[in-house]
């Protein structure tokens, strides 16, 4: 990872300095970019959010293999780890590397590490296109997510969404206030529960509702007809001053849990953060700017070496923790003063 990462550095100068500790702080308002919005409080605060959790050690036990498969939304999972849906390589990393090249470096690391990548969109139009380009490439082995567009070019892009063979479509409505889509001046707006239920229809899959940071909008997804949530704030690039992900996410998870797919993103770089979230509450967790370094750094291998850095940081924290698989993750592996 070294080595890739000092690639990445190199190819994303001015767009991301690819910090020893990926935090937020010295990309503060570098949006685009990989920054944060304004202050960049809300990506910090993701970070701050992790971190402040901690683990009970527990080692008098004989688990030494932990099993860290799982299966959400009809998909077989090598670990409960997605690539989050980015996109933008020219205006957020520097564009040494093409659209195309990101994106299916992020779709074919991913298949290969038996976990999945999801595909971003926006302006242009070659980044949406280029995702649905891999994920045909790769069977159908991929996650869309669509922004909150106004109606004909929403139920366009849903059409060509499940005609590149996805049996799962998302939408991150938290794009919504993405200052790069409103400099560009591109009718992206929240939905209202009626309306996202008919986008659900229409779109004939399963359907991930992404930007979820409240358990009110969380039942509101599930009244729409979304199977999986994510809770997220977008990696701190719409809202200034949001609390982290893992902060809300145990609040939202306690009423979802059982009824939709939750899953979280924000501020996660290691298998210990991605243990973190599931006893939080989460049923799988998205990895965002980790897996854009990987993929600028050495494309798919890239992305490979990345996953399988996570899943044995995974079972490290696993087997210190006492956990024999993910199915048995439990909030008792999480310290408490209480």
């Amino acid at each position: 990872m070294k080595e890739i990462r000092k690639t990445a550095r190199d190819l994303m100068t001015g767009f991301c300095r690819v910090c020893p500790v990926c935090n937020g702080k010295a990309c503060a308002g570098e949006v685009p970019g990989m920054g944060g919005l304004g202050t960049g409080s809300a990506f910090m605060a993701n970070v701050q959010a992790l971190a402040k959790v901690t683990f009970n050690m527990r080692l008098v036990h004989e688990i030494t293999e932990p099993d860290t498969s799982t299966s959400i939304l009809g998909l077989d999972l090598s670990m409960p780890v997605m690539a989050a849906p980015i996109g933008g390589v020219s205006f957020n990393m520097g564009g040494k590397r093409t659209e195309e090249e990101y994106i299916n470096a992020i779709i074919d690391g991913t298949k290969q590490a038996g976990i999945i990548g999801c595909t971003g969109d926006g302006v242009p139009p070659l980044i949406h296109e280029s995702g649905l380009a891999a994920i045909a490439a790769a069977g159908g082995h991929g996650i869309p997510f669509i922004k909150p567009w106004e109606d004909a070019e929403l139920y366009e892009k849903l059409a060509k969404a499940r005609d590149c063979g996805a049996k799962i479509i998302g939408m991150d409505i938290d794009a919504a206030g993405l200052i790069t889509l409103r400099k560009m001046g591109r009718p992206v707006s929240p939905k209202s529960v009626d309306t996202l239920r008919k986008i659900i229809a229409k779109a004939g899959v399963k359907f991930i509702v992404k930007g979820v940071m409240t358990p009110h909008d969380a039942a509101l997804a599930l009244e729409a007809g979304a199977d999986a949530i994510v809770v997220s704030n977008h990696g701190g690039r719409v809202l200034d001053h949001t609390p982290g992900t893992a902060e809300v996410l145990p609040g939202i998870a306690e009423q979802m849990k059982g009824k939709l797919g939750v899953i979280v993103d924000g501020g996660v770089r290691t298998g210990a953060d991605v243990l973190k979230m599931l006893a939080l509450g989460a049923d799988a967790v998205m990895v965002g700017r980790p897996f854009s370094i990987a993929a600028m750094g050495n494309l798919t291998e890239g992305v490979v070496t990345y996953s399988e850095t996570l899943r044995t940081e995974l079972m490290q924290a696993m087997v210190m923790t006492g956990t024999e698989s993910i199915a048995k993750v439990s909030p008792t592996i999480l310290y408490s003063k209480a």
